[in-house]
């Protein structure tokens, strides 16, 4: 029997502008609290010679005598980087996988590839949707939204495609297929914006080989259920960005410190009968079971969380240089998480069942000429009026 999701449109074709993850090249300018990131600016900008030369892990892209313009929005140097004496750029939030949320030093130089084209759209209008890399059989969401820059990476180490819900700043010009919006607005009597349409991937999307699969409902009454219940997942996962509210779970579930973490945690476990999570000594319930289990590409989300904070770094490195102890705040971040993924864990079962319902397929969309998209619509906006500074302090005109 043929498999209904395979004449189901790809994300991209709804969406089809998207963009490849950042390669970063060097991970000691991403941390999960901004302290951090200042102490290993300033370690690496006080070294000098060979010193500065190895802490900065050159690589093909970028080394200390590399020339590169700005960030766009950034006001970083772009001076070569063996003369930088001054302070750290303010670090920006970025996300660092799913349902990670870090620092990150915006300087280009820094960077591997950056992927300009996404800074120029990042603003408080803007929202992220991230396609998380295939993995036959793996459990969890298709499909992230953050308000943060994205690295677009897949936990089980597989390119995922990131995609903006704007093209240009300011909330300006969709990224949706030419002809979409009109043709389910038509479908379903009533205006569909470019947030209902990223509202009803959020909750429909399906993983396949050739990308997220977005399944297009006949009915409206489903179409209308569908987009609020992506709705309410975006705001959990948004955690207050955007002006909505901060996650909360109701009053008896709410996760709580039993017992202080440790200044060193070193491993992180879960007892189900007490519905309690254990970093060494520290004690943190009730975590429902579906928070711990809670997984992306097969990854359970809790434990890469902590994996990111407290995986052993060669000495010496600028990674080596961190919190002397846990920080207060990293607990804050948990439980936030855990109440993140509770809730997502509790909608689970609406977002499983919006896939059984008849569907407007790709060939209802080839006959409608939203599809095939054309190519300018897979490219990044133009963006005329906007002085961006380039290599040693030169401008350009994009």
């Amino acid at each position: 029997m043929k498999d209904p999701l395979l004449d189901a449109p790809l994300l991209d074709e709804l969406m089809p502008w998207s963009v490849a993850p950042l390669r970063l090249g060097r991970s000691w300018i991403v941390a999960p609290d901004v302290r951090t990131l200042r102490a290993r600016w300033d370690r690496l900008t006080k070294a000098e010679g060979d010193e500065r030369e190895a802490l900065f892990r050159s690589s093909r892209a970028r080394t200390p005598a590399s020339s590169v313009a700005a960030l766009p929005g950034q006001r970083t140097g772009t001076g070569r980087f063996a003369r930088e004496c001054g302070p750290c750029p303010e670090p920006v939030r970025f996300a660092h996988g799913p349902f990670d949320e870090q620092w990150l030093i915006p300087d280009h130089r820094l960077i591997d590839s950056a992927r300009p084209e996404l800074w120029r759209v990042a603003d408080e209008h803007q929202l992220f949707a991230v396609e998380q890399g295939y993995v036959p059989g793996a459990a969890g969401p298709a499909l992230v939204v953050t308000a943060a820059l994205p690295d677009g990476r897949s936990p089980a180490g597989r390119p995922g495609r990131i995609l903006p819900l704007f093209r240009r700043p300011g909330g300006l010009e969709p990224n949706l297929a030419p002809g979409l919006p009109d043709l389910l607005g038509e479908r379903y009597g009533q205006e569909v914006a470019a947030e209902d349409v990223l509202a009803w991937a959020v909750a429909a999307a399906r993983p396949s080989p050739a990308g997220c699969r977005v399944p297009l409902p006949l009915d409206p009454g489903v179409w209308s259920s569908g987009v609020e219940l992506g709705r309410r997942l975006t705001r959990i996962q948004l955690r207050g960005a955007r002006g909505g509210e901060r996650p909360r779970l109701p009053g008896g579930r709410r996760p709580y410190v039993r017992a202080p973490v440790p200044a060193r945690p070193g491993t992180l476990s879960y007892d189900s009968a007490e519905e309690t999570l254990a970093l060494d000594t520290g004690r943190i319930s009730p975590v429902p079971s579906e928070a711990w289990e809670f997984r992306v590409g097969g990854v359970r989300m809790l434990e890469q969380w902590f994996t990111h904070r407290t995986a052993p770094v060669e000495p010496g490195t600028l990674e080596a240089t961190g919190p002397g102890a846990w920080p207060q705040e990293w607990t804050s971040e948990l439980l936030e998480l855990i109440t993140v993924l509770a809730l997502l864990a509790q909608r689970e079962p609406e977002r499983a069942a919006l896939a059984e319902d008849a569907r407007l397929t790709r060939t209802a969309l080839r006959e409608a000429g939203v599809l095939p998209v054309p190519e300018s619509a897979r490219r990044p906006a133009s963006v005329l009026d906007h002085r961006e500074e380039g290599p040693e302090g030169q401008f350009a005109l994009l």
